[in-house]
């Protein structure tokens, strides 16, 4: 596929072999979440005033003298001081491990790679196929669907094709009940 763009008024011409929704390795983009920048940028900001945090703690003690004369009131001190350095980064990390940033799908094998952020807020891509996919029983706050056992979470409303997410969900098969069965269940009870 040949692209034109212009340039300073200048056209310039580019050989792209797929479109710009296309990713050679993981497939075709069916899903972009729209916190992404976001949860980037809250995650950053947590990491970077903890590392301040550390780095000027001994600074601040030893130049300002502060000093308690009471044990109780020295570990409350150091208690809230290691909760905001330590306890907050944490807490982001946990509940935003499983933002799906963007979603690609390989119709050939029937696999989709989900990317998010990892703890060192690289992008990290895992790899499943539509069978992996487990809804949970009950509704979970940061959980829309289960990737073997990584949770995932999603906005079905930014699907551009609300087929791509009917498929990851597993909406598109049809339903069979086996009224044998779920008898011969019921008399086992």
């Amino acid at each position: 596929i040949s692209q034109v763009t212009s340039f300073r008024g200048v056209a310039v011409r580019s050989l792209c072999t797929s479109s710009p929704h296309e990713h050679p390795e993981h497939g075709r983009l069916v899903y972009k979440g729209n916190l992404a920048k976001a949860v980037l940028g809250v995650r950053f900001f947590s990491y970077s005033t903890s590392i301040f945090n550390l780095l000027m703690m001994p600074y601040i003690i030893l130049k300002t003298g502060i000093g308690f004369d009471s044990l109780l009131v020295q570990a409350a001190f150091y208690g809230l001081v290691g909760f905001f350095t330590f306890v907050t980064p944490v807490t982001l990390h946990i509940l935003t491990k499983g933002y799906v940033i963007r979603l690609y799908y390989k119709d050939d094998m029937d696999t989709y790679t989900a990317i998010t952020y990892n703890a060192i807020l690289a992008e990290k891509a895992t790899v499943f196929h539509q069978k992996d996919v487990k809804i949970p029983d009950i509704t979970k706050m940061f959980t829309t669907f289960y990737a073997k056992t990584k949770s995932m979470l999603v906005n079905p409303t930014l699907f551009p094709n609300p087929q791509d997410y009917n498929h990851l969900m597993g909406y598109d098969k049809s339903f069979y009940f086996n009224l044998e069965e779920d008898k011969e269940a019921g008399e086992r009870k």
